[in-house]
């Protein structure tokens, strides 16, 4: 206790008085750049610094005038939501000379900046850390040519940079996401999902050209892909995507079954085996398939894969009807996604903190995402990094693709609890890299009250294609716990020879999983390698920071939002009540209150009074006031069971009278429903891979005398996301972690969250950096090679 309270007395004497920071955004464009500006100006704000916006990149840093302007906190409001960026951003050749950063550096002399804040690719953060490193010998020659006096060189002495990558490529290591890439990936998503319809009608081959730059990311998801994509096809549809991040992962997301990219060049022949594959798919009646291909796609003889070439081969090979369309700019435009929104503000406020605690040794850094962990690393570091990777995609070294072999076992997967998106992405994940695995595996019904009555039957690759995008649970989900029917469960056990069981759902899940286990003292049948995924919108599950599902609610969420808040433009000043689910967890009302700008979030977690209440409505009504149009707050479900959404929504109406009115709004089971997120898509497909792979791995070690046999702690876990690794707990050891009165985890991450939310909507807060990110060197991952 008494270093968190030394931690967050750090924080309060991190003050920025007497300090100006500018905010430039350069490159590419990205969705989230807006949400990161915003929280830079009101981070910066809150902690008495000086904020300048510097319009139009580099190049408004040159010219200098109206380009660089004084920031308040009401000139980034209703700044979240709007995609691209506000202040502008240009590629600038003058900056790359040396007399156009000597005009830079002149212009932020005049104006007191020593704080760069810079939001673009690796070429504008390189940009940036040569202009520190070129710093002091500019004001030498700024104070010879007489444009500035020696006073203001010593002044400005020291100039701080921190970055942020804002890209829709990910083409930055270092970091796990960049700014850009999630909302990227919706719009390549929305626009193959409606294609499939007219392509489903017509029995066509569209050819989908989507855009983006060398990468050299995605490994782990080739690794997967080869697992997933060996067998059965679904839909015509062609993508050339010349990031290869971008490519793979939407490949994945939208249930692509063919995959063309320069890191996995096909051997000779690839295109007979392709044309079979979907001649046999139209002669199996499946109208539909997906092959994406990247740009600069080669073959194993280092030929060009084209578009034109896959089209012509699709024409004259099977006399498919094919078709072109070209995404273009559509990928970099529409507004941020929430997991963008979250980790733009995030990360906007980290580089404020580390802009604070910098000091003339403190090399330039860049923010970065591992896990879900915020982290700062060197950035020529990490720039050096992403150079070396672009020069050995150049110098064609890529990595075989690596496979697996495994002994045969039968593995049953169902899903329990309340059904959440992505359940099926990861269902269908399981199956084929359990059959991959050489696994036979089984679909059980309705959760463990089909177990127990026996709706359980073997499921082939070819039964799951399709399932990716599809929302709520395929194979049925009941909430229906094991406790009261473990007899009949362990004999469906041995009637089928499950030897492995993947349960898939959110707190019930858990709770299910946990029950097998201490029934093992008294069935032996229940002494098998057994794992829960994490799967429900209300990301309640102890274990994990993540569930899948939970980002596609906060999409509906900030989406909704978005609208509501809209619908009152050019009205008189309005707020608005909306109350989310999530049961006794705040998480979705208060990471999607952080998402969508929200004044205030009313959470169990965090409890209230009257007189928290009160003093809300007097914060909102001064706001109001100064030229703020629209107020929003969120309430969780559960979060008081006086203070209910009718009684906010009184209170607020009656205390706002003359300032603004009130609307509210019950979200309800919309949070619920609609085609999985690309990350659920994915976050479902890779921990899915993984708990296969780690069953593959508890099965070898406990099958003895032609019989499994596991009883030990570790072979009854939980997967899930803790800070920056995926880790197997043992259900066991979570217990103590649980509150399962309120199906809560007893400690949760996003809670930490919280102060920043309140910054950002102006209250005066302490804020605990004790998990803020510290400089630390690049790690090199080195892929292991195959057994």
């Amino acid at each position: 206790m008494a270093k968190q309270q030394d931690t967050k007395k750090l924080f309060e004497d991190l003050s920025g008085t007497g300090k100006s920071i500018g905010v430039l955004t350069s490159g590419g464009d990205a969705q989230g750049m807006n949400a990161a500006v915003r929280a830079v100006v009101r981070m910066g704000i809150y902690v008495g610094a000086k904020v300048y916006f510097i319009h139009e990149g580099y190049q408004g840093m040159v010219d200098g005038g109206d380009n660089i302007e004084e920031a308040s906190w009401e000139s980034v409001s209703s700044m979240l939501q709007v995609g691209g960026t506000v202040i502008g951003s240009a590629r600038c050749k003058e900056f790359r000379s040396h007399e156009g950063r000597l005009k830079a550096a002149h212009q932020l002399v005049l104006r007191g900046i020593t704080n760069l804040c810079v939001i673009g690719g690796d070429g504008s953060l390189t940009g940036a850390n040569l202009f520190r490193e070129e710093w002091s010998g500019l004001l030498e020659e700024l104070v010879r040519q007489g444009l500035i006096d020696e006073e203001a060189a010593q002044n400005n002495s020291e100039l701080h940079i921190v970055g942020m990558v804002g890209s829709i490529d990910n083409d930055f290591c270092g970091t796990d996401m960049t700014i850009g890439t999630d909302s990227a990936l919706h719009r390549i998503i929305e626009v193959v999902d409606a294609i499939m319809t007219t392509a489903q009608s017509h029995q066509r081959t569209f050819v989908l050209e989507v855009m983006g730059r060398h990468c050299g990311y995605g490994m782990t998801f080739i690794f997967i892909y080869s697992l997933l994509y060996s067998n059965v096809c679904v839909f015509a549809c062609v993508c050339v995507c010349v990031c290869r991040y971008l490519a793979l992962v939407s490949a994945l997301a939208c249930g692509a079954d063919w995959v063309l990219i320069p890191e996995m060049p096909p051997e000779d022949g690839w295109e007979e085996h392709m044309c079979q594959k979907l001649s046999e798919n139209r002669a199996d009646k499946k109208r539909l398939n997906i092959i994406i291909v990247a740009e600069g796609a080669i073959d194993c003889h280092n030929k060009p894969i084209t578009t034109n070439h896959i089209k012509e081969l699709v024409v004259s090979c099977l006399g498919f009807d094919t078709r072109v369309t070209i995404l273009g700019h559509v990928q970099r435009g529409g507004t941020p996604s929430a997991f963008d929104r979250i980790l733009a503000s995030r990360m906007g406020v980290e580089a404020v903190l580390a802009l604070l605690e910098a000091s003339d040794s403190t090399p330039a850094c860049v923010v970065s995402l591992c896990g879900n962990q915020a982290v700062r690393l060197p950035l020529m570091e990490c720039v050096q990094m992403t150079q070396d990777v672009q020069k050995s995609m150049d110098e064609k070294n890529f990595e075989e693709a690596v496979r697996l072999r495994g002994s045969s076992f039968n593995v049953a997967v169902l899903n329990v609890g309340a059904p959440a998106a992505g359940m099926n992405a990861a269902v269908r994940s399981a199956v084929r890299v359990g059959i991959k695995e050489g696994h036979k595996m089984f679909a059980v019904n309705d959760g463990f009250e089909g177990f127990y009555k026996g709706q359980i039957k073997e499921i082939t690759w070819g039964d799951v294609a399709g399932w990716t995008g599809q929302g709520g649970s395929i194979l049925g989900t009941k909430r229906t716990l094991p406790a009261k029917h473990l007899d009949k469960i362990a004999e469906q056990i041995r009637i089928h020879n499950i030897n492995a069981l993947l349960v898939i759902g959110g707190f019930e899940a858990f709770e299910c999983l946990l029950q097998l286990y201490e029934a093992r003292t008294s069935h032996e049948d229940f002494c098998i390698p057994m794992c829960v995924l994490p799967a429900t919108i209300s990301n309640n599950v102890p274990g994990t920071d993540l569930s899948i599902g939970a980002d596609t609610s906060l999409n509906a969420i900030v989406e909704t939002c978005d609208r509501i808040k809209q619908s009152a433009s050019g009205t008189k000043r309005r707020v608005f009540i909306i109350e989310t689910m999530g049961g006794y967890c705040g998480y979705l009302a208060s990471v999607g209150g952080l998402a969508a700008g929200a004044d205030t979030v009313y959470i169990y977690e965090e409890p209230f009074n009257i007189r928290d209440l009160q003093s809300n409505v007097e914060h909102l009504t001064e706001k109001m006031k100064t030229g703020i149009q629209r107020g929003l707050v969120l309430r969780n479900e559960n979060s008081n069971e006086n203070f209910t959404t009718d009684f906010i929504y009184q209170l607020y109406s009656e205390e706002g009278k003359g300032v603004f009115d009130c609307r509210k709004n019950v979200l309800g089971h919309m949070q619920q429903g609609g085609a999985p997120s690309p990350f659920d898509r994915n976050f479902g497909t890779k921990i899915a891979a993984k708990a296969i792979q780690w069953i593959s791995r508890k099965l070898k070690e406990s099958y003895k005398d032609g019989k499994v046999f596991a009883n030990t702690e570790d072979t009854a876990c939980l997967l899930g996301m803790r800070r920056r690794t995926m880790a197997f707990q043992p259900v066991v050891q979570l217990k103590d972690e649980t509150d399962f009165a309120h199906r809560i985890p007893k400690e949760q991450w996003w809670l930490k969250l919280r102060p920043l939310m309140k910054i950002l909507a102006k209250y005066k807060t302490s804020y605990d950096v004790s998990d803020s990110g510290q400089l630390e060197p690049v790690t090199r991952v080195r892929p292991k090679k195959a057994d």
